[in-house]
């Protein structure tokens, strides 16, 4: 599972043999979300956590918006059409 960025010690990943529609994993340990990227122009939307705060959730959903760009690149890349 390819780790596209990094947020602190939260890794956000792809994996190859994922499902549409596009979307990304953030996992720390036992916690993790999924948000659906809605590419090509966001905005991310939460679709399912388990364990992080509401603060964690915040700082990721706003660096995923800041690289929504890359996230989505790497999407298409992987798995072809959004």
């Amino acid at each position: 599972m390819p780790t596209i960025i990094w947020i602190r010690n939260i890794r956000v990943v792809i994996y190859p043999n994922d499902h549409r529609p596009a979307h990304v994993h953030a996992i720390r340990g036992d916690k993790f979300c999924v948000l659906g990227l809605n590419c090509p122009d966001g905005p991310p939307e939460l679709v399912g956590t388990h364990g992080f705060s509401r603060t964690e959730l915040t700082r990721i959903v706003k660096v995923v918006a800041e690289q929504l760009a890359l996230l989505c690149l790497k999407w298409r890349t992987i798995h072809g059409n959004y």
